[in-house]
């Protein structure tokens, strides 16, 4: 079959269900777009190639398959670079195509070149595989490794160069292999490896699930909470995974930012980890929640790269492979060792319906400016139990952590890179791959959201049902709090403020969504249903306590904890730095 290059990209890409291209067309690119178009693709433009590849993060993580998207030669694939390193560092299987002068003029030694930079020098770094497609027969190979490195062992993104004399060349190409033929689909553990894990399971009084961001991308949430079940245990939410399997919601609890996620933690005899790297966040399953009972306790993690395991801290059962091959394994052999729950969960349970009960009575209420505690749970009540939650922001999220009404079946964020302006091209990625049949509800705060509000455009364009929930406090929420405790009351707090008068409702207007500017508590309620019900774009401005938002953070303790490298004189090593 004689076709040009990027149609047999097109092709290769469509034999691993991939039907969704991110990217500003140029004259690179152009001919790719308009013939996925043609194909029945999602073809969505952003208004920032930044903005686009952090789409293309949020429908793998929704999709269970490799995101794709583009950049042109020289700024576009520059522009690319902080989703690149996100990607990379959320371990987001992206596959970035950036275009490129002709091998001709990308070997000159001449000065002065147009839209020309080193690209592979540059990025070559931060991702898992670099790819030149120098000459049409290359094609195959390049991007199938593509594909093999971003969905094998720890996933990460891949960057493929595309250059103009290559792109629109033709090529009598042989069949497209199905994605079995050459490359690992399955990965299951070994029968001994699931004899161990058994034992322990079997031998274990209060076992736990720790679940991570791996379970939610590998589209495992039904296998998951099936283990949970069979093994009458809590399932322990890590800050990168906080949602919530269906079915699941009363033996959930938040690990560290709730009493029953910490009492579980400390108590448990067995601790399997799913999906987690077993990073700071969780303290690596040595520190703090986990410190007084680590002599007694056993560890099994399911990882899919080998080299991560044992590194952090010793496992007694890795099993190195997929969730989505490992855990039915776990429930083959469990199916006739039903356990009973032990009366520490049942306890557990008491405890989280007690102390969400307390927490929400506790909620500041009747303020001048709303209480952001108070913004959380008013935006967060009325959320239908189908929608995609989709978080951004500093205090704004630590304020969600706790607070949040809502259980989300999905959630798209990035905790280990903490980039700001990621929840509005995340909400039009996931809302992309749900096909525009979910609403999605993003909760942030104004710094962030002015990151990518360009993008506004592109859901109302897309005739995506985000609700952009923004809370304002008109500042860099958690520097103020910075300035205030490490420099002291009266600091300059240099630049941490802007403009209270923006009006996002205005802007989002103009852009074509729906808007509406909140200032009483009794009326967020409301405006979310009103906004969900209308099915379009919109964006609901809530000004919040700037004060609250900036020295009121729940748990800020906990958060502190993840980070272990703090030194005297930067703040943190004082009593009540936080």
């Amino acid at each position: 079959m004689t076709v040009k290059v990027y149609e047999r990209i097109l092709d290769l890409l469509e034999a691993e269900g991939i039907n969704s291209l991110f990217g500003i067309p140029d004259p690179g690119f152009i001919h790719m777009a308009m013939t996925a178009e043609q194909r029945g693709w999602n073809v969505v433009s952003p208004h920032h190639e930044q903005a686009g590849g952090f789409m293309a993060d949020a429908w793998s993580r929704m999709s269970g398959k490799p995101g794709v998207c583009f950049g042109t030669q020289g700024p576009g694939v520059s522009n690319l670079a902080a989703a690149m390193i996100v990607a990379a560092k959320e371990n987001s299987p992206t596959i970035f195509f950036g275009g490129q002068r002709s091998r001709v003029a990308y070997q000159r030694a001449r000065r002065g070149r147009i839209q020309y930079i080193d690209q592979v020098s540059n990025f070559k770094p931060m991702m898992k595989y670099v790819g030149i497609v120098e000459e049409p027969d290359q094609c195959d190979e390049i991007v199938r490794e593509a594909i093999r490195q971003v969905t094998s062992g720890k996933p990460g993104p891949a960057y493929i160069e595309l250059p103009l004399s290559v792109i629109h060349e033709t090529y009598n190409w042989p069949p497209v292999m199905a994605p079995e033929k050459y490359r690992l689909v399955e990965q299951a553990a070994s029968e001994s490896m699931i004899s161990r894990a058994i034992e322990l399971i079997t031998a274990a009084r209060n076992p736990v699930l720790l679940v991570g961001q791996g379970m939610f991308t590998s589209r495992s949430h039904q296998v998951v909470g099936e283990l949970a079940q069979l093994m009458a245990c809590p399932i322990l939410q890590t800050s990168g995974c906080a949602m919530v399997i269906e079915g699941m919601e009363d033996r959930t609890f938040a690990y560290g930012f709730s009493p029953a996620g910490r009492a579980a933690a400390d108590a448990s005899d067995l601790c399997i980890a799913i999906g987690t790297e077993l990073g700071e966040p969780v303290h690596m399953g040595i520190g703090r929640h986990w410190e007084n009972n680590d002599a007694n306790r056993k560890w099994i993690q399911i990882e899919r790269d080998a080299m991560a395991l044992n590194v952090n801290r010793p496992i007694d059962v890795p099993l190195a492979g997929d969730i989505r091959d490992i855990v039915p394994q776990l429930l083959e052999a469990l199916k006739d060792k039903p356990r009973k729950p032990s009366a520490e969960f049942e306890t557990w349970k008491k405890q989280q319906k007690e102390w969400k009960a307390e927490l929400l009575e506790s909620v500041p209420k009747g303020g001048e400016l709303v209480h952001p505690a108070r913004f959380i749970v008013e935006a967060t009540k009325s959320i239908p139990q189908n929608a995609i939650y989709a978080a951004d922001g500093g205090s704004v999220t630590i304020f969600g952590w706790t607070y949040s009404q809502y259980q989300p079946r999905d959630l798209v964020w990035n905790q280990n890179t903490g980039h700001l302006g990621t929840g509005l091209p995340y909400a039009i990625g996931a809302a992309i791959a749900a096909g525009g049949e979910r609403p999605v509800v993003l909760v942030t705060g104004d710094s962030s959201f002015m990151f990518h509000i360009a993008e506004l455009e592109t859901a109302v364009r897309k005739k995506l049902p985000i609700i952009c929930m923004v809370g304002c406090d008109y500042s860099w929420g958690l520097e103020v709090g910075c300035w205030r405790k490490q420099v002291g009351p009266d600091s300059p707090e240099t630049e941490a403020h802007w403009g209270d008068w923006v009006r996002f409702d205005q802007i989002a207007k103009g852009f074509g969504a729906h808007g509406e500017f909140v200032e009483r508590e009794e009326d967020i309620a409301a405006a979310v249903e009103r906004a969900i019900a209308s099915g379009k774009t919109s964006v609901i401005q809530v000004p919040i306590d700037p004060d609250a938002n900036a020295m009121d953070a729940p748990n800020y303790e906990e958060f502190k904890s993840w980070y272990t490298d703090f030194k005297a004189g930067y703040g943190a090593d004082a009593e009540d730095a936080y």
